[in-house]
C-alpha cells in the first residue's frame, strides 16, 4: 500500500478525538498504510489522525532500530491503568519534527486493545513500550506530547520548530 503523507502540528485533525473502528477491509488497507508510512518515515509509531484518518488505531514497533521489526497493531484501544511512578523519556514525533523533548508519564501502563483478527488483548507495556503507546494513544483522543511539557519548554519548542518550517 502507499506511503502517506503525515499530517504536521497544528493541522486540525491532530487535536480531534478519533471514533471506533469497526471491522471490515478499511481496516487492513489502513493497518497496511500505518505501517509503511511508520518505517518509511524511520518511526517507532503512528497514529491513524497522523494519516488523516480519525479512526481509533495505531501501530508501534518500539525497538525496530535495535533489531529486527515486530510491529504491534493497536486497534481501539484503551489505557485501563497507568502508573503512580513518573519517569522523564525522551520524546520525539513524527508530526512535529525537528524537536524532542523529555516528557513526564507513567513508567507502566495496562493497554486493551483489539488485533487485526479482531481478538481481543489486554498486557501491561513497561519501560519505552509504555511510552511509545501512551504517546500515540494521545493522538487518539487530540493530543501530543507537548502538552505535557511547562509552558516556557514548550514555547521553545514551538518557536525552534516554526523556525524549521
Amino acid at each position: 500500500m502507499p506511503v502517506r503523507d503525515i499530517l504536521l502540528w497544528p493541522d486540525p485533525s491532530l487535536r480531534a478525538d478519533c471514533a471506533p473502528l469497526e471491522p471490515g477491509a478499511a481496516v487492513d488497507a489502513l493497518v497496511e498504510d500505518l505501517l509503511d508510512t511508520m518505517y518509511a518515515a524511520r518511526g517507532r509509531g503512528l497514529a491513524a489522525p497522523q494519516i488523516g484518518v480519525l479512526k481509533r488505531a495505531f501501530v508501534m514497533d518500539a525497538g525496530w532500530k535495535g533489531g529486527a521489526p515486530a510491529p504491534r497493531v493497536f486497534l481501539n484501544p484503551q489505557i485501563l491503568w497507568r502508573s503512580e511512578v513518573i519517569g522523564l523519556g525522551d520524546e520525539a514525533c513524527l508530526s512535529i519534527p525537528g524537536v524532542s523533548a523529555a516528557v513526564p508519564r507513567p513508567s507502566e501502563v495496562v493497554v486493551r486493545w483489539h488485533d487485526v483478527r479482531w481478538q481481543r488483548h489486554e498486557e501491561r507495556l513497561c519501560g519505552f513500550e509504555a511510552i511509545c503507546a501512551q504517546h500515540e494513544a494521545d493522538h487518539l483522543e487530540g493530543r501530543v506530547y507537548l502538552e505535557y511539557l511547562p509552558p516556557a519548554t514548550k514555547a521553545g519548542l514551538l518557536a525552534a520548530y516554526e523556525g524549521m518550517r
